[in-house]
């Protein structure tokens, strides 16, 4: 079982600057700890898995954000990051790129039910 990590949500190492956000003094501030030990744990992990674990993880999801992030500025409209872009960067990725879509046809249809729900409420 893993030990109690502090409730704060930071790291007791120090930075290596390699990702992640700088809080001041080499700490970094830990951006996805709860959510990740969720989903470890939803993955069949340990209730409380390592903070080593956890960490690493972050760091990779960090890593791949950021990435992802870069290559999307440099594609369409240089300096912003559009859906598109983020669409066309994993197109080869048939799992992602699935889910995604999903996603994306998931937003669609909240925008028009919350639509139809204010009108419906409000009487436009």
């Amino acid at each position: 079982m893993a030990d109690e990590e502090d409730e704060t949500g930071f790291d007791d190492e120090l930075d290596d600057g390699s990702s992640g956000v700088d809080v001041g003094h080499g700490r970094r501030k830990r951006l996805f700890s709860k959510e990740l030990r969720c989903m470890m744990y939803g993955f069949g992990d340990d209730q409380n898995p390592y903070t080593e674990s956890v960490d690493i993880l972050e760091d990779l999801v960090i890593e791949f954000v950021t990435e992802m992030t870069h290559k999307a500025m440099s594609i369409g409209r240089q300096g912003r990051v559009q859906v598109e872009d983020i669409v066309f960067l994993i197109r080869k990725d048939p799992r992602k790129f699935a889910r995604v879509k999903d996603l994306l046809t998931m937003n669609e249809e909240l925008k028009r039910a919350r639509k139809a729900f204010d009108e419906a409420n409000y009487g436009s």
